[in-house]
């Protein structure tokens, strides 16, 4: 009877899936519930889990909690530590979750909320969480190893060498975009530009609270941390009204970038105790409690999505970046349908901390699906605000115009009324000067979880504190993500470097921790400058770059999957990982096709630059602006450049992962599986 119940049970969910994903598919000319985006996903992933993740992990993998894990095999309690699968998950969840899932899908709506939602929901189950979860599982059985190890061991030392070099550039590009995400969402923002700020001492007080004061205190110091960061956010109110400090925090795009880069030099360099890991826990705690509280808000308040289903910027003439659904709605939502840098993570610390090998199966497949939630929710907030407001919000005054009443003027034309009263109101009501162009989608999704929160009680009245509570939460996310990434792209610069001097691939020496912790943050600096400096916004360019980046990050850990799985199975299961992967080179090469080689002057990156040297040829650009149109001349040659250079990179990796593929599928190759001899697990149950 229970086992009757039980399918039962599981039939009426995926019923609800099917009817909601139709619901909102098929639902045109009338206001959609957010309620029906919440259905479909959440029914949609719980079958994907219960269903393919476990199908994956009984047939595919086989999993075998008799067998020990690197963290019990290789027990030191520093590294390789047996952990709790629900603290692991907390661990993995807040390692994976950057600022993808919420600034992808805000941007994105630009098309409409249909595009954006069905890839979220569809590239989860079958792309993010499939790449996640058999990579974990691939590093699990290899004693850790880090995805380029074992692209070296698996697929040869040309494709190892490969994407160790590949997922380094890629790295850069990804820190230089999320930098630009916060630089953008605090510019000219008194408030949030303290409160972020507050955030680093903060930080500092909790690592040598735990370390000197009080060691092992963790529920104590969080319990501080949490209160002062409430203080923080309510200081920066009264700290935006002083006519003595408001004109310290309010800095402009240069002015911050270079802060961020500042501190992006400093978070790699200083030892982990004193600014990155208490950092990080005061992050992952304020993580969950916004996802939690923001999954509320949208369950009690149950907005209506104004965003049309489709807008007219399908054709390819969106203001926020230009270019058609096929490709860009893909790349532009990376984090939240799949995600290369998850592959590193899952690669990372995770492998080692897992403590019985079926633990994989909620925390590398269930981690990314929650993942993709958050996106859902990330695109309910964008999407419950009115479109005119969206888009004044994230329009580059290039597109629309300088003046608050051009803009105004261009979006109604659009048909998404908005006024300039409308806006000096709203700004009023969250604190902040203007909330014209700024770009990069961190505030407007701010604009939209403060409306949802506000709505659950308080009103207007509380707006301002829940908008600059929304924008720390996006900052802190991202400056994890800078700080986690920033050292990782120090420890592989140190590895790479190591090959030719041995001393600069010691992390213990000093001189070389600073001379590569300042060669990584002046590479992504100097992209982050660039997207300051862009007339458009820098998301336009960037953004683009960073997405079709991170997507071949993925192409990358894919090919390693594929490569195990065919030496464990033969091609039996090969199309679990070729499907998604062919869907993502598809994807990512006629994106970068387009972007280096469109005519479209805000596609393509040497079109762009053309008709700037045009202008300049033509002595149409103001004297005092001739050096920055040089300067972007020459970033637009080299983004394209870059983004070649990804594509010849991968296309290497490719070719040699196809080249072993043929050779185990005709006989003439050895299918070595290299996995860690089988050691029978001694774990006690009270010990994991």
């Amino acid at each position: 009877m229970k086992k009757i119940l039980g399918h039962l049970a599981w039939a009426l969910v995926s019923v609800a899936a099917g009817g909601a994903l139709a619901g909102i598919a098929f639902n045109r000319g009338e206001q959609i519930n957010s309620l029906w985006l919440v259905v479909a996903s959440g029914c949609t992933y719980l079958v994907g889990f219960r269903f393919y993740g476990k199908f994956i992990a009984a047939k595919v993998m086989m999993l075998d909690n008799d067998r020990a894990t690197p963290a019990e095999r290789l027990r030191n309690g520093h590294d390789f530590e047996p952990t709790n699968r629900w603290i692991l998950f907390g661990h993995h969840f807040a390692a994976i979750a950057g600022p993808g899932p919420l600034v992808g899908p805000t941007l994105a709506a630009q098309f409409g909320y249909l595009p954006g939602t069905l890839w979220i929901i569809i590239g989860c189950v079958l792309g993010g969480a499939v790449q996640d979860f058999i990579i974990l599982f691939c590093s699990m059985r290899r004693n850790g190893k880090s995805l380029g190890e074992m692209a070296r061991e698996e697929i040869g030392k040309v494709g190892g060498f490969t994407a160790l070099l590949t997922v380094m550039l890629i790295m850069i590009i990804l820190l230089a975009v999320i930098a630009l995400v916060v630089v953008n969402a605090l510019k000219d923002s008194p408030w949030g530009t303290f409160t972020i700020a507050a955030t680093m001492p903060i930080a500092i007080f909790m690592g040598l609270y735990l370390r000197y004061w009080r060691p092992g205190k963790v529920l104590e110091v969080s319990l501080i941390g949490f209160v002062l960061v409430v203080l923080a956010i309510l200081g920066g109110e009264a700290v935006s009204k002083s006519a003595l400090l408001a004109p310290w925090f309010t800095l402009g795009g240069m002015a911050l970038a270079v802060s961020v880069i500042i501190y992006g030099f400093f978070a790699s360099a200083l030892p982990v105790w004193l600014l990155l890991a208490p950092r990080d826990y005061l992050s992952t705690f304020v993580k969950l409690g916004v996802v939690f509280m923001l999954a509320v808000g949208i369950l009690f308040v149950r907005p209506g999505l104004e965003m049309p289903a489709f807008t007219q910027f399908t054709d390819g003439n969106g203001p926020i970046f230009a270019g058609k659904i096929f490709p860009f709605c893909f790349i532009t939502i990376a984090c939240g349908a799949i995600s290369g840098f998850h592959s590193l993570i899952s690669s990372g610390t995770t492998p080692k901390m897992i403590a019985k090998e079926w633990h994989a199966w909620p925390v590398g497949y269930g981690s990314m699906l929650l993942e993709g939630f958050v996106a859902i929710m990330a695109m309910i907030a964008a999407c419950a605000l009115q479109p005119g407001v969206f888009f004044a919000v994230n329009s580059p005054e290039g597109i629309v115009g300088a003046t608050p009443a051009a803009a105004t003027a261009t979006i109604t034309g659009w048909g998404y009324p908005v006024t300039t009263a409308e806006m000096d109101a709203l700004a009023r009501d969250v604190g902040e000067s203007t909330l014209f162009h700024r770009t990069g989608g961190a505030p407007s999704l701010a604009l939209g979880m403060a409306h949802i929160f506000a709505s659950s009680g308080g009103g207007k009245a509380i707006l301002g504190f829940w908008y600059h509570f929304a924008i720390m939460f996006e900052a802190l996310f991202i400056l994890t993500i800078i700080d986690a990434g920033t050292r990782v792209g120090r420890f592989m610069l140190q590895d790479l470097l190591g090959h030719f001097w041995k001393p600069v691939g010691r992390t213990s020496w000093m001189p070389g921790v600073i001379g590569t912790s300042a060669l990584i943050v002046l590479a992504w600096g100097y992209f982050l400058i660039q997207g300051v400096r862009d007339p458009l916004g820098g998301i336009n360019s960037l953004w683009p770059l960073f997405g079709i980046a991170n997507q071949l990050l993925a192409a990358v850990a894919l090919c390693v999957a594929t490569t195990i799985l065919i030496k464990m199975h033969r091609a039996r299961y090969l199309w679990i990982t070729v499907v998604p992967l062919t869907w993502l080179v598809t994807v990512t090469y006629t994106a970068a096709y387009q972007k280096i080689f469109s005519a479209h002057p805000r596609i393509g990156f040497l079109a762009q630059a053309s008709e700037l040297q045009a202008a300049l040829d033509a002595g149409l650009v103001e004297a005092a602006k001739v050096s920055m149109t040089r300067t972007l001349i020459f970033n637009n040659r080299l983004d394209a450049v870059v983004c070649g250079l990804f594509l010849v990179l991968v296309t290497l990796i490719l070719i040699d992962s196809v080249r072993v593929w043929v050779g185990i599928l005709q006989g003439t190759r050895d299918a070595v599986v290299r996995e860690a001899p089988f050691v029978l697990s001694r774990l006690r149950p009270e010990e994991v």
